[in-house]
């Protein structure tokens, strides 16, 4: 299901067009924690140390993000901090 609300991390992947390639999402907590572990551990993907957001919601107005500095999965309110996005796309 696409996102349709301007200005958030979902529709900001969603609407991502990167080398032809349209098909991109916002990660959940579990495959944003596993990016965390097979890709920034290993010194991969050029990751901020900081944290992304994910899809994975925890209530209507709170998501999860990960902390890419320690791997930690915290819980916040949508617009009360600012997150770093990485979208992703499944093959």
């Amino acid at each position: 299901i696409a996102c349709t609300t301007a200005g958030i991390a979902a529709k900001l992947c969603n609407d991502l067009v990167l080398n032809t390639y349209s098909d991109w999402y916002l990660p959940s907590k579990d495959e944003l924690y596993l990016m965390y572990l097979n890709l920034h551990y290993q010194g991969l993907g050029g990751f901020a140390i900081a944290a992304y957001w994910s899809s994975s919601e925890i209530t209507a107005t709170n998501v999860w993000d990960i902390a890419f500095n320690y791997g930690t999965q915290n819980g916040n309110y949508k617009s009360s901090i600012s997150c770093y996005v990485r979208a992703i796309r499944s093959f």
